[in-house]
């Protein structure tokens, strides 16, 4: 059986999660946190999360993944068919990545678990979203999903970049993004009715709850 490897808090776990819940994949779930255990970086070879393993071994970086996700499995496609409108879902899915999720990313460790939040770091982060925002404004288009009529990585990569990262950025920079990002609310609420994210986000919301508790 493929074993996913990670903690359900991260963002790209889940993503993976998703995934593999929205194909249809049986999986089991390895908890373990990222780090520089011999035994786990013999499966990972950086430490990361999430790491999948299956029958010819292990695969990390969860762009990776997704893509091994898709090529093993017909069923439930999560890449357009058209080869300019799959780039169309990877361009989204990298530009939520590297202008959003590793944006807000910068504040976690001030809201989520007390370090210090300079004036310097927030005011960069501002910035950063400013751009980010601004180009993501000009990709989505909420048709009703992210990239189009038909769910796509597109969609589960923006729902984990769009809510623990802007949980964080209301709680450090007082901003909303569903104020600056027009369609964003609704596909937020399109994206909670859906099983595999309800299945997901249940697991992260006990284990934010368990690791906030500890």
């Amino acid at each position: 059986m493929i074993k996913l490897y990670g903690f359900p808090v991260s963002d790209y776990y889940n993503m993976v999660k998703v995934a593999l819940l929205e194909k249809g994949f049986q999986f089991e779930e390895v908890m373990v946190r990222p780090g520089a255990d011999p035994a786990f970086l013999a499966k990972s070879p950086m430490g990361k999360i999430p790491c999948l393993e299956v029958a010819e071994g292990f695969i990390t970086e969860t762009n990776v993944i997704l893509e091994f996700i898709e090529e093993s499995s017909s069923d439930h496609p999560l890449l357009p068919a058209d080869s300019f409108q799959r780039a169309k879902v990877r361009e989204l899915m990298k530009s939520a990545e590297l202008y959003l999720e590793l944006v807000a990313r910068q504040l976690f460790g001030g809201v989520f678990f007390g370090a210090p939040l300079s004036d310097e770091l927030k005011q960069s982060v501002g910035a950063q979203l400013d751009k980010g925002v601004a180009a993501l404004n000009k990709l989505l288009k909420f048709k009703p999903y992210a990239a189009g009529t038909e769910l796509t990585y597109a969609d589960i990569v923006l729902y984990y970049a769009a809510t623990l990262g802007g949980m964080a950025v209301e709680r450090a920079l007082g901003r909303k993004l569903a104020d600056e990002i027009p369609g964003l609310a609704a596909w937020l609420a399109l994206m909670d009715r859906n099983a595999a994210v309800q299945k997901a986000n249940r697991d992260r919301d006990a284990a934010l709850k368990a690791m906030m508790a500890g």
